[in-house]
């Protein structure tokens, strides 16, 4: 997707391009697009013997709804869950945690 959203209309020719080697089969991708389509991720449309696809939603509503997947399965349904795990990691610390409180407590005021 992020491919998608950087250029726009492409097809999966053009993804495949953006790769590093070794790239991916175009087969490959094609078949992720049909896929993301089935789920409402993409739409298409014919060009010759092809299909151009474009994003049918925005980058932030994606990430929102991966997101709550991604916590669903891995932390219970429950950001606290998440938010313990990045402290107990130390990759978000006490400091950081309370001005985000702060910072939502002023937003409410």
């Amino acid at each position: 997707m992020e491919h998608i959203w950087d250029l726009g209309e492409c097809s999966p020719k053009d993804v495949v391009a953006q790769y590093d080697e070794p790239r991916p089969h175009v087969n490959t991708i094609a078949t992720m697009f049909q896929s993301l389509e089935r789920k409402g991720f993409l739409t298409h449309r014919s060009e010759g013997r092809g299909y151009r696809y474009n994003a049918a939603i925005e980058q932030k509503e994606y990430s929102k709804s991966k997101l709550g997947r991604f916590v669903d399965k891995y932390f219970k349904k429950s950001y606290v869950n998440l938010l313990s795990q990045l402290v107990d990691e130390q990759r978000l610390t006490e400091e950081e945690l309370v001005e985000f409180v702060n910072n939502l407590k002023s937003k409410r005021t």
